[in-house]
């Protein structure tokens, strides 16, 4: 078939729709004198299953490893218990995909890859006890205590290093999802930006479909290729990957339900982006109430077991942190006191979960009375919002240039957290004199507690403009969960190690 008259005219309702991503479709048949075609494999189609079944050998090769070794560990080479060995094996390999770990959909991005692999692993270590419990196996504790956790801590960090692999590619240009972007110039914007500026997602804006009488001809240098009429159209014709659609006044939901029957039959996912740009995760839930779709948003949820746990983990965490890091510390006081023999630990007034002060800890990096001299700088400061900080502030002292690269100074906030006045992971805790300044909206910031660490830390810390870090610790606000949590203190980790962003 001639390329040039593909697609066909799209099928009548209740048809099965056909369509090609960047090739013509093949035959399969006919059935009720309609011709059925099987759409052409795309190279981005390629790079997909080619790394999820990567994903999928890797995590397999990992586990027959850790059980292996633990097998020798436990049974010793003379005395192998296969019976144990190939049960947890089973457990662990059923259960992943069942929580859907090797899902083509959650690899790559986001903390859901990560939470859906320690559901399954915790899955696989309750099978492996009911399985021993059932056969009157007591040898069994080893394998639930130590194997599976075994498994998870080799899985974990294998599935990163799978992730820094394609993000890397990603940052090369390559393993890209090519994106069609629908709707309003300025909405299609902020999602070009985004992109743009996140490219370990893998999303690459191609093309744009624009409302009649937009007259853009491009957005941020993407072309506009029509208008909404033709969405379906161009997606079948373009071999895009996502099809995303933009809040406009287009888009009734009669509209919306007909692009999605017109796009049943190719392989681009249609991502409905919503008003609530900076609400995710557990809090939207999408549920059906009298035939319709409803999008439910909870309100965030502070308190609760979930809520218990990461206090739990903050104050054991805090403690374990303090107890490794006494000899580090010690050393950075020394070194700061030689320094110019000015106190050690800075002590200054902050403003914490709920808009009460509590004084925060920190190793001094600036000049006795630096505070003070605050008021001759504000002019040369290097943010436009409330968040004063300098480049290069002459009241930073040569031992305080480095602590603050590496963030070492933050190390006696570890005592606010076992205080209770601070959190592990959290917005930055802010002066007396900023809050003062906020808008309305940011005031939320002060639902949590404020942390050690949080989003903007991992972003670019003090690279960021004050907008992108009110932006980044308010979606943390709107968006917490433990999973959140973990991966905000693993990214902090390799952010110090870098010493990249801060001043």
């Amino acid at each position: 078939m001639d390329e040039s008259v593909w697609p066909p005219t799209p099928p009548e309702r209740g048809q099965p729709r056909i369509g090609s991503r960047s090739s013509p479709a093949r035959s399969l048949g006919v059935v009720d004198g309609r011709v059925l075609r099987a759409m052409a494999v795309s190279p981005t189609m390629v790079w997909e299953r080619r790394y999820r079944d990567l994903v999928i050998v890797c995590d397999i090769v990992t586990t027959l490893f850790v059980v292996a070794v633990a097998t020798a560990l436990i049974g010793g080479l003379h005395r192998l218990d296969e019976a144990h060995a190939l049960g947890t094996i089973a457990a662990v390999l059923c259960s992943l995909p069942v929580s859907r770990a090797w899902s083509q959909n959650c690899l790559g991005e986001g903390t859901e890859e990560f939470r859906r692999v320690g559901q399954g692993l915790l899955v696989a270590g309750v099978l492996v006890a009911l399985g021993g419990l059932l056969a009157g196996a007591l040898e069994v504790k080893p394998w639930v205590f130590y194997v599976v956790p075994g498994v998870a801590a080799a899985i974990f960090p294998e599935r990163y290093l799978l992730r820094r692999f394609l993000h890397r590619k990603r940052r090369m240009g390559e393993c890209l999802l090519p994106v069609i972007v629908a709707g309003h110039p300025d909405t299609v914007l902020d999602l070009i930006e985004r992109t743009k500026a996140a490219s370990h997602v893998g999303w690459r804006v191609e093309a744009v479909c624009t409302p009649p009488g937009a007259g853009a001809t491009d957005v941020l240098g993407v072309p506009v290729m029509g208008g909404l009429d033709d969405l379906a159209e161009h997606v079948r014709r373009g071999g895009y990957r996502v099809v995303v659609v933009t809040a406009d006044q287009y888009w009734t939901p009669r509209r919306l339900q007909q692009l999605a029957w017109d796009l049943e039959g190719t392989s681009a996912d249609l991502v409905v982006a919503p008003t609530l740009m900076e609400i995710a995760g557990p809090r939207l839930n999408v549920s059906g109430v009298f035939g319709m779709p409803l999008l439910r948003v909870t309100a965030p949820a502070f308190r609760g077991f979930r809520r218990v746990i990461k206090e739990f983990v903050d104050k054991l965490g805090a403690a374990l942190l303090l107890l490794a890091a006494a000899p580090v510390m010690a050393a950075i006081a020394i070194a700061v006191k030689l320094g110019d023999w000015g106190p050690v630990i800075y002590r200054q007034r902050r403003v914490g979960r709920d808009g009460q002060t509590f004084t925060m800890f920190k190793f001094r990096t600036m000049v006795t009375g630096a505070h003070g001299k605050r008021g001759r700088l504000t002019s040369d400061h290097d943010s436009a919002g409330p968040l004063f900080k300098m480049r290069h502030d002459p009241r930073v002292t040569r031992v305080g240039a480095l602590l603050r690269r590496y963030s070492v100074d933050e190390l006696p906030q570890l005592v606010n957290v076992l205080r209770g006045h601070m959190s592990l992971v959290g917005p930055r805790p802010p002066l007396p004199e900023e809050t003062e300044q906020y808008a309305p909206e940011v005031h939320r910031k002060l639902l949590v507690k404020p942390g050690l660490t949080g989003l903007w830390q991992v972003s670019g810390r003090s690279e960021l403009s004050w907008e992108e870090s009110v932006r980044l610790d308010l979606r943390y606000v709107e968006d917490w969960s433990l999973a959140l949590d973990m991966a905000i203190l693993w990214k902090t980790l390799r952010a110090v190690i870098v010493g990249r962003g801060a001043y």
